[in-house]
């Protein structure tokens, strides 16, 4: 006789995406607490600042930057990112945020990424610090530099309450987006 219980394709299918998920999710931003957490973002906000200069001018204009620096996102059908981050007012940390990304489609791959989003309006950085939980939605504009490491001049000039910035992309997913990802207020 015969008692082991058969798997099924899809049953194997979930496991094989949900352990592509953990493994793809442990950056191990946090691991440090918030020692680490601002560490990484002096590295990451001197690496934009060096690569794309624009974007000191965006700092300068905001009301304050969330700096994301590592991002990681796996998915194999089902698929799922995570990240931690500081929110800085005049480049001081004020608070620690945690990104957490889900989606549902054709997918396979895992890809990591840093992100910056600027808040230029005192309503929409209000708006993203008394919120359970935040996602980027319509209001965001998206930056786009050009072929020589500059911030586009639209980007300068954009009225948008949120610009954000996706860059130090690498893996096997392109074209890294912000929709659907959830940002949430946490202690390291």
């Amino acid at each position: 006789m015969n008692n082991s219980i058969p798997t099924s394709r899809r049953a194997f299918i979930a496991s094989a995406a949900s352990a592509t998920m953990l493994a793809g999710c442990s950056n191990a931003v946090g691991s440090g607490g918030g020692q680490r957490i601002d560490a990484r973002v002096d590295s990451t906000r001197n690496y934009l600042h060096n690569q794309f200069p624009g974007t000191r001018d965006l700092e300068a204009k905001s009301m304050g930057a969330l700096y994301m620096p590592l991002v990681t996102k796996a998915g194999f059908g089902i698929g799922g990112g995570y990240g931690r981050g500081a929110l800085r007012i005049d480049n001081v940390t004020v608070d620690y945020y945690a990104a957490v990304e889900a989606s549902i489609g054709f997918q396979i791959g895992a890809q990591q990424y840093a992100h910056v989003l600027y808040f230029m309006t005192t309503d929409a950085l209000r708006s993203f610090r008394t919120s359970p939980g935040w996602s980027v939605g319509a209001n965001a504009e998206y930056a786009v530099n050009d072929r020589g490491g500059n911030i586009s001049a639209e980007t300068l000039t954009s009225l948008d309450p949120v610009i954000a910035i996706i860059f130090g992309q690498s893996g096997l997913i392109v074209g890294a987006t912000l929709e659907g990802t959830k940002y949430n207020r946490i202690i390291p």
